[in-house]
């Protein structure tokens, strides 16, 4: 990096022509362009060729330029254009060498020329649905302690490439201030084995130049006894960023209290629900046979069920929200077929990122979530039911709700003729008027009531009436089951 920095123009030019860079531009853009070499693609031949370069420049011996390179710590010499755009260089006394020297390739101080075979396993943070990543600035690189304070400091010294720039430039604002190519700061422990999702530690606080970066607070708990959460998710620097060739210095401060943690820099696009629901529904739908084979081996194979299985009910209201479905959902590793809505469960996860099934409450990651071919056809056929059933062969038929009938009480009849005329003698019957229901027969004081001749009705109609008189002497002996009247025109409920 020494050698880099002493080179002239014509050196600079050399170099890049080297390896297939540009050589176009003025001293500190050559400059940027040799240094992002020496940082992500020392190869050993273009570390012979800067060592030559040095030596043509010098008239030294490659023998001699080595150990002069490896051991120069008195001062760093930084071109001043990193800072402010000067032509002028300036120096940097011992004391700040903890600052990595360019690029953000280190952190801590580390060493300044990595060797080329690893020594051990990288750090690998997951891959997040709403962030795809367009360059790695910064590999995961461990927080030192730099003495036993608890309360420690790294810094960072980065710079962006024109290309870089012109991205975060020209994308598209997701909101006021926030665009969506973005760098972003990234925390995890330090652990090989697998790839780690995002944790702060204890105390964290990031400064980019020369103001602090906002860090998500912590979520209350509505249990009691609960501790609140932090959600640990990338911290977007770009705001307070430089977006030129000026070099932009990030100092993280952190809490040292035995766990070991490592971060990294990466310019990446944030992606929106909207956008990650389209791309589901281009390459995320499973097709209705092979969902329908799906029921089939369901319902053979059961093994929560004692006995035969005939059919199992599926919903078509969202678990989620409690409305119909729309883009019916669930991940490929849920044993269960009822589905959720993928418009809402991403909307979900884009605000409070947790990635769980709300039906079975396991983990339905984003590049595991399919979309149900069989019951998203299912729901253009049956609009009128909120619930299905699948059958054993597949096959499926709605439940519909039975709506309640109105069963109301068995009410007296009352017969209506031609006049007033009615059965007034016989049980429960009505009164002259036909109007109120007499109980037992009687009328007032307990007495029967007076026999009432139509005098408009024939003889046939009063021989009726005797014979109902007849009947009348017959109820005395015990209470006899109630009979409808002969007429059969005009019957009314009383209710």
């Amino acid at each position: 990096q020494n050698m880099v920095m002493s080179f002239r123009v014509s050196d600079l030019q050399m170099l890049l022509g080297f390896v297939g860079r540009s050589k176009s531009g003025l001293k500190h853009e050559l400059v940027t362009r040799a240094l992002q070499l020496v940082q992500f693609d020392c190869s050993p031949e273009v570390f012979k060729k800067i060592k030559e370069l040095y030596e043509t420049r010098y008239n030294k011996k490659s023998s001699e330029v080595a150990p002069a390179a490896a051991h120069r710590a008195e001062t760093v010499a930084l071109h001043s254009s990193y800072e402010r755009g000067s032509a002028v260089p300036r120096t940097l006394p011992a004391a700040s060498i903890d600052y990595p020297a360019l690029y953000g390739k280190y952190l801590n101080g580390l060493g300044r020329l990595p060797p080329k075979v690893a020594t051990k396993p990288e750090v690998r943070l997951v891959k997040l649905p709403f962030y795809t990543t367009l360059d790695e600035l910064l590999k995961p690189t461990e927080l030192v302690p730099q003495n036993n304070e608890k309360l420690q400091e790294s810094p960072c010294i980065f710079a962006l490439t024109p290309r870089q720039v012109e991205l975060i430039r020209n994308s598209r604002e997701l909101q006021p201030g926030v665009k969506s190519v973005q760098v972003v700061l990234r925390i995890c422990y330090t652990d090989t084995s697998s790839p780690q999702e995002d944790q702060y530690p204890p105390n964290i606080a990031v400064k980019v130049n020369h103001s602090y970066c906002s860090v998500p607070g912590y979520y209350p708990s509505n249990k009691p006894g609960v501790e609140p959460k932090r959600p640990c998710r990338p911290i977007n620097l770009t705001h307070l960023m430089y977006l030129s060739a000026a070099t932009n210095r990030i100092t993280v401060t952190w809490g040292n209290y035995g766990k070991s943690y490592s971060v990294g820099l990466y310019l990446v696009r944030q992606m929106t629900s909207a956008e990650l629901l389209q791309r589901l529904k281009t390459i995320g739908i499973k097709h209705p046979e092979l969902c329908k084979a799906l029921v089939k081996e369901k319902l053979r194979l059961d093994p929560d069920s004692e006995i035969a299985t005939t059919g199992v009910r599926v919903s078509l209201i969202c678990p989620l929200v409690k409305m119909r479905l729309s883009v019916p959902c669930r991940a490929e590793t849920c044993a269960h077929l009822q589905c959720f809505d993928a418009v809402f469960y991403l909307q979900m996860n884009e605000k409070k990122p947790t990635w769980m099934c709300p039906v079975c409450d396991k983990p339905a990651p984003y590049d595991q979530l399919i979309i149900d071919g069989l019951l998203s056809k299912i729901l253009t056929e049956c609009e009128d039911a909120d619930e299905i059933e699948y059958l054993v062969d597949g096959s499926w038929c709605p439940i519909r709700a039975e709506k309640e009938r109105s069963c109301s009480p068995q009410c007296p009849i009352l017969v209506l003729g031609d006049g007033f005329s009615s059965s007034s003698s016989a049980p429960g019957s009505s009164d002259v008027n036909g109007l109120l229901p007499t109980p037992n027969g009687t009328g007032e004081n307990g007495k029967a009531p007076a026999d009432v001749v139509d005098l408009t009705l024939d003889s046939s109609s009063s021989e009726e009436d005797e014979e109902e008189d007849e009947e009348e002497d017959d109820d005395d002996e015990g209470p006899q089951p109630k009979r409808r009247c002969s007429y059969e025109k005009g019957l009314v409920s009383a209710c």
